[in-house]
């Protein structure tokens, strides 16, 4: 059951102006030298103070100025607990963990359907998932590397899905065959992420902060999912999760998977979801029953941030890693979402 918590509020407290970034890395889905679970249970609990600082977010325009705004945090209650692990076991080198268990999805009924509708393409090569009318929940490493914006990312696309009707004219050369996705791309209008991304990029990247939102130009009229807050890993049926996206080797293909996690720290999962780049940003979901009701329903609980490579124990290995959306994380895209705190106290 999806168990409704009381959100601590992210409120503006003040914004300035800051320079025009350059627009000039390069987009990498695959990042090294990750803080990984060993690292993480080092790191000590953010205070009140450092949480202010990580959920402060730039803000990136269409026209390319750039903003800075600063948030206040109220009616936290800090965990002292740290950065609680299950049991890590051994992991593999590679991607697709034993057999591919991946499915394409190629029936129109299903692709334009929910909840295979609310998958996006992101023009840099991720995907991304609808969260309202108007926006996109993605992973912050495809817009910025850390210490500046990826180059595709001034001209910001999103490619909604769409497949072509059967009298869609003349075959072209090259045309793809009937029922395969062919995309509608929407300007973006302005893109949040938080201030947390930037932060220490000189030494390892911790991914806790690895989530961006877009604001597009014009809004769609499709069913978009709703954020949920994530829930530990025994409250899951069968710690099952699932995603969509647009895998690299599969192209002009919705994928779609479903696996279990294998281990979890307060901000991340850590899963064997098979999963090749290009399906980075896409929204991890659940299927839960709403309280009181009958009704089952699907909530985004975490960003797929990708295939990671880290180091442990002085060695290099990889995992599957997403973002969880903890209860500060949902107060923070809920206000980006809203541009206030009215609509985000319960999650």
């Amino acid at each position: 059951t999806w168990h409704l918590k009381k959100i601590p509020q992210i409120v503006s407290k003040r914004t300035f102006s800051l320079d025009s970034p350059k627009f000039e890395a390069k987009t990498k889905l695959e990042l090294n030298s990750v803080c990984g679970i060993e690292c993480q249970r080092k790191l000590p609990v953010p205070s009140l103070s450092d949480l202010k600082d990580l959920l402060s977010y730039e803000t990136v325009f269409e026209n390319g100025t750039r903003t800075l705004t600063e948030v206040n945090v109220l009616g936290l209650a800090l965990d002292s607990a740290g950065n609680i692990t299950t049991q890590r076991s051994s992991r593999k080198k590679r991607q697709i963990y034993g057999t591919d268990s991946r499915f394409s999805i190629y029936d129109k009924r299903f692709m334009t359907n929910f909840p295979f509708n609310t998958a996006v393409k992101i023009s840099t090569g991720c995907s991304g998932i609808l969260i309202s009318p108007k926006h996109v929940l993605t992973a912050a490493h495809c817009l910025h590397n850390g210490k500046d914006y990826v180059k595709g990312s001034k001209r910001l696309r999103v490619g909604l899905m769409k497949t072509k009707s059967r009298g869609d004219g003349r075959k072209r050369k090259g045309a793809k065959r009937n029922g395969m996705p062919s995309f509608q791309w929407t300007r973006v209008k302005s893109t949040h992420i938080p201030k947390g991304w930037f932060k220490g990029v000189s030494g390892d990247i911790a991914l806790d902060y690895d989530y961006a939102v877009l604001e597009l130009k014009r809004p769609h009229k499709r069913k978009y999912m709703e954020l949920g807050i994530s829930p530990t890993i025994k409250m899951m049926p069968g710690s099952m999760i699932h995603f969509s996206g647009f895998d690299n080797d599969r192209s002009g293909q919705l994928v779609y998977r479903f696996c279990s996690i294998s281990d979890e720290s307060n901000d991340l999962f850590y899963q064997y979801c098979d999963a090749e780049p290009g399906s980075t940003g896409s929204g991890v979901y659940l299927r839960l029953k709403e309280p009181n009701k009958k009704k089952w329903k699907r909530k985004i609980i975490a960003v797929f941030s990708g295939h990671q490579w880290v180091d442990v124990n002085g060695e290099q290995q990889d995992y599957n890693v997403a973002v969880r959306i903890t209860p500060l994380k949902y107060a923070q895209i809920c206000f980006w979402i809203h541009g206030n705190d009215e609509n985000c106290a319960q999650g």
